[in-house]
């Protein structure tokens, strides 16, 4: 407790002088140059074989090993459009056509989630990173018509008697009732774009009543969130809130409470609600309060052994990402502050400390996936590189005077 009273003072303390001395600068085309060349050295290792296999897709990179392990595309495997969307954003950084064929033949692989009933909430990552980034890039017609199927398929998990979308169907029994988990929030964009680009009108209603009911059920006073909030299947009532990858379920877990911040700015990004932007910055506010100096959050910010548990850079893509798009909602000091805090984030992450440089062939290392099942610590995962060219290049996009959209 003493520790974590230690870290939220210095965090308040570095926050405040974020607001006040100008972060080092980034070199934003050096680290997409990086970006791509080590995309390349996957793509070759994928190639080496006589033949690739599309459906499978880059996941981690555990200590000790160079090369992507992969997992195969299927309903279960909620990472598989990260890869995809990882080509599509270094197509979009370079222009290179053969990027292009790649992130194509990727995305394709995950067409028949268009045609099968939904496993789980997790399609927003499936299909919105790989086919909405493609269909933002090309205007292929297909891509739409995939990404509006699906999204009338996620919306088959919401709850009407609840107010949010079921999480994981196949864990209604364990968790004794409908569970949400925070990682849901970020599912929401594919329904607000299908709702404004020829979906159903009912897509825009569904997101907005699962971003208020998570608001008023998955925080604390504090506004760190619970990962997991469970309801009452006949009532809708919020029987009990608790963790399944955090440290405690009285902890913030630094990839939820990074959903979180992301989440909430994609929705007042879309509904222009005030109250979602003044939520957002009050969740991220207790985020960046506590951070280490180097901005890169331990995987829970009371895990055990801090100051050498393990962190997560992938939480820290996420925000750096979200931040960036947040300072687009102010102006003067504000928008500065919250520009600043994402260039600090990129900086760390830009380091020998956190590059997968001469280690291995991902962007990134030292994420952790799932602390208390022991899997994926301390790795190179997909989506922290993944979130990590999003906010590249909207930071790229930001100092060009750019949208980021």
């Amino acid at each position: 407790m003493k520790v974590n009273k230690i870290i939220a003072g210095l965090g308040m303390a570095m926050l405040t002088a974020c607001s006040l001395t100008p972060s080092q600068p980034i070199d934003v085309d050096s680290a997409l140059e990086y970006c791509d060349g080590q995309i390349k050295k996957t793509l070759n290792d994928l190639h080496s074989a006589d033949s690739i296999d599309y459906t499978m897709m880059p996941r981690n990179i555990m200590k000790g090993e160079t090369q992507w392990n992969l997992r195969k595309a299927t309903k279960e495997e909620w990472t598989a459009g990260f890869w995809p969307g990882v080509l599509w954003y270094d197509y979009e950084a370079t222009q290179n056509d053969s990027i292009r064929l790649e992130a194509e033949k990727f995305t394709e692989s995950l067409s028949f989630l268009a045609e099968i009933p939904a496993y789980d909430h997790d399609l927003g990552f499936l299909v919105f990173c790989s086919y909405g980034n493609g269909y933002r890039l090309t205007s292929n017609p297909e891509y739409k018509r995939v990404i509006l199927a699906v999204s009338d398929s996620l919306a088959t998990l919401y709850r009407p008697k609840v107010g949010t979308i079921l999480s994981w169907p196949r864990n209604v029994e364990m968790f004794g009732g409908h569970n949400t988990i925070m990682d849901n929030m970020i599912n929401l964009e594919m329904l607000f774009w299908a709702a404004k680009n020829g979906g159903n009108k009912k897509l825009y209603d569904i997101a907005v009543s699962h971003a208020d009911k998570t608001m008023q059920n998955q925080f604390r006073d504090d506004y760190t969130s619970y990962h997991v909030a469970v309801y009452d299947t006949l009532t809708g009532e919020c029987i009990n809130r608790c963790t399944h990858q955090g440290y405690a379920d009285n902890s913030m877990w630094a990839r939820g409470q990074a959903w979180a911040i992301y989440g909430y700015t994609v929705v007042y990004r879309e509904t222009k609600d005030p109250k979602y932007l003044d939520f957002a910055e009050k969740v991220t506010k207790v985020y960046l309060d506590r951070l280490p100096e180097d901005y890169i959050p331990y995987w829970d910010f009371s895990a055990p052994g801090i100051p050498d548990a393990p962190r997560d850079a992938s939480a820290a893509c996420v925000v750096a990402s979200a931040l960036l798009e947040m300072s687009t909602f102010f102006t003067g000091e504000k928008s500065a502050t919250y520009k600043d805090a994402a260039v600090r984030m990129l900086a760390s992450l830009d380091s020998d400390k956190y590059r997968g440089g001469e280690t291995n062939h991902s962007l990134l290392l030292h994420s952790t996936g799932h602390w208390p099942a022991g899997s994926e610590i301390d790795a190179s995962i997909i989506y922290a590189d993944y979130y990590y060219m999003e906010a590249l290049l909207r930071l790229k996009k930001l100092n060009e005077g750019k949208s980021i959209y």
